[in-house]
């Protein structure tokens, strides 16, 4: 459990506020832990005394008999709230990141706890070190915690599971979309579908709508693309029983003068680009829209073209592209809403994204909690999220994996959701 004392951290900008706060929750948490949503329940209270002996009251007894512990592994970095420490940079975002998910995962437990389940959250402090993750993964409260979230980066998840020798619940690495094949876990859970799964992703949609008879895979020769194109290929193949055909071409100075006597006049041809590389996507992107002025073009990205400033919409949109993506946030819907003003009442800032992540995560995993088969039963439930939906499937070794991906296209210049 993470211990602190209360010193005001020498910060610059204004994001210091909600370090302090939590540095005195967190310093005032004794290692039995505390209840989350005292606020909540303490108003279930007040309804109850007004009240003797009625039904409610007799339910909210029965609530209070299970009680699901949660152990949060997060870098919040509180030694550097010691004044001779300041925050680097990077430092101070890992902690602002941390807090904003902690602050999301508990507003999701407050509501549930409304509902009438129960919980307690211990929160410790990785500090983003191999050595503590492995410390942590000693402690027995940690080990006997109904659920595990964390640690976040996939050095700290690799050393703590090899150090955890035994843990009650299963293991959430909550943002990470590292291969758990690195972990190798029966019980893992990655909520951050891997690339792997946005491969998957494309080849779905692509064999489902478009259905052509020809793919070509545009590379650049770098090996970190090898696995969106091994596994685009080998979903491709299983999709559609290698009815289509994938055509794979290292693109030099975006030369694609030998895909010509392939490409079709009439009907549209797809590409698939998993590079990532600014120069290689300049050069090549370019070739295709002069290409597209003869023949149809329809291009899929690597998802992380959806935050490269470098990528020029106007030039996107006339490509036709698609890109897979595991966070797509629609602010304008009535549930983000409800959520944002939510979080505002609580905490007095605007929820980020690590924010929204931790809602949804803590909302899922809570109300599996309390369920009949509890986190056994991920397999056969879905759910819709804020940032995105949860479809969890089992393989063995590696525990459970969210496949789930969003289909985005460009429309009037901004990336939309297609499904």
């Amino acid at each position: 459990m993470i211990s602190a004392r209360n010193h005001r951290p020498l910060l610059s900008g204004n994001k210091w506020l909600p370090f302090f706060t939590i540095a005195l929750l967190l310093a005032a948490c004794s290692p039995k832990t505390r209840p989350v949503a005292t606020t909540v329940k303490k108003t279930a209270d007040n309804v109850t005394k007004k009240s003797d002996n009625t039904p409610e009251k007799q339910h909210g007894k029965a609530a209070e008999d299970k009680v699901a512990t949660i152990s949060m592994i997060l870098p919040f970095g509180l030694e550097h709230l010691n004044p001779a420490q300041r925050y680097s940079p990077a430092d101070l975002s890992k902690a602002n990141m941390s807090v904003e998910y902690y602050q999301g995962f508990k507003l999701a437990l407050d509501s549930l706890t409304a509902d009438g389940s129960n919980f307690k959250l211990q929160l410790f402090d990785s500090q983003d070190e191999i050595s503590q993750a492995r410390n942590i993964a000693l402690n027995p409260a940690v080990r006997s915690a109904d659920l595990i979230v964390g640690p976040v980066f996939p050095e700290g998840m690799r050393a703590f599971s090899a150090a955890l020798s035994y843990s009650k619940g299963a293991i959430v690495s909550p943002l990470s979309p590292a291969n758990p094949s690195t972990v190798k876990r029966q019980n893992l859970v990655t909520v951050i579908p891997p690339l792997e799964y946005h491969a998957w992703g494309a080849a779905e949609y692509i064999n489902r709508t478009l259905k052509p008879k020809k793919i070509f895979i545009l590379r650049s020769g770098f090996s970190k693309e090898k696995e969106y194109a091994v596994n685009f290929k080998r979903a491709t193949d299983s999709l559609s029983k290698k009815k289509i055909k994938v055509v794979s071409l290292f693109v030099v100075r975006g030369n694609l003068s030998s895909l010509l006597p392939q490409l079709s006049k009439t009907d549209k041809n797809v590409f698939v680009i998993p590079a990532t590389d600014q120069a290689f996507l300049g050069v090549t992107l370019r070739s295709l829209d002069t290409l597209k002025k003869h023949y149809p073009v329809v291009l899929f990205g690597h998802p992380s073209w959806e935050k490269f400033s470098f990528l020029k919409p106007q030039l996107l949109q006339r490509l036709q592209t698609h890109i897979t993506s595991a966070e797509k946030i629609n602010y304008k819907a009535w549930a983000t809403i409800t959520f944002s003003r939510n979080y505002r009442k609580a905490y007095h800032v605007e929820p980020t994204e690590y924010a929204i992540k931790g809602f949804d995560e803590g909302l899922y995993f809570g109300k599996l909690l309390f369920a009949n088969k509890g986190l056994t039963d991920m397999e056969q439930t879905d759910f819709k999220g804020l940032h995105n939906s949860f479809h969890f499937i089992k393989k063995p070794g590696l525990g459970w994996i969210n496949t789930h991906v969003n289909i985005l296209t460009y429309t009037n210049f901004e990336l939309k959701q297609v499904e």
